[in-house]
């Protein structure tokens, strides 16, 4: 029992910094973002992190007594990378609000905006996030110093925002730099 809570460890451990990782390239490049929430992550990690704890006892070979030590140390920095970032995603995220919600005409879509107001720190606007199965999202639209959405369905896969065109079918969303 103890060498399969070795290896679970080692391979969740790894599965956990591949999510991480893609989660942080899914933000940067706007591509969908299919990692749960940061917390979900958290809690994961901790779990890991007692699976590689109660792994240590294994001792049938160096490269499991190794393995055990690289999956405690491996769960150990992701516990304390995710509180760092969801401690600055909480404080300089800004406030979020819920404008709207819109279907597509073949209900296929469905599109999210929400007012964004960072404060201090930033500015204020409006981000439209297509929504998918789970939590998975993408956002798809992006605009500064904007607080209303005026929408209106084009087709079934094209809709008008703010008077700035959005096929949902491309991968180019509508985000000016």
């Amino acid at each position: 029992m103890v060498k399969k809570m070795n290896r679970i460890a080692f391979l969740l451990v790894l599965i956990l910094y591949f999510i991480s990782f893609y989660s942080l390239y899914a933000n940067m490049h706007n591509q969908w973002l299919i990692a749960p929430p940061v917390y979900v992550l958290l809690v994961f990690s901790i779990f890991v992190l007692a699976l590689a704890i109660f792994g240590i006892q294994d001792r049938s070979n160096n490269f499991a007594k190794l393995r055990s030590w690289i999956s405690v140390i491996l769960s150990s920095v992701l516990i304390v990378l995710l509180l760092v970032v969801a401690s600055f995603t909480a404080m300089f995220s800004g406030a979020k609000v819920l404008l709207t919600t819109t279907h597509s005409p073949d209900q296929h879509y469905t599109l999210k905006f929400y007012k964004t107001d960072a404060g201090a720190m930033g500015t204020f606007g409006i981000v439209g996030e297509l929504q998918g199965p789970l939590w998975f999202r993408k956002v798809v639209y992006s605009e500064r110093k904007a607080d209303q959405v005026h929408l209106q369905w084009s087709n079934n896969h094209t809709v008008v925002i703010n008077e700035h065109q959005v096929n949902l079918l491309l991968e180019k969303s509508w985000i000016p730099q």
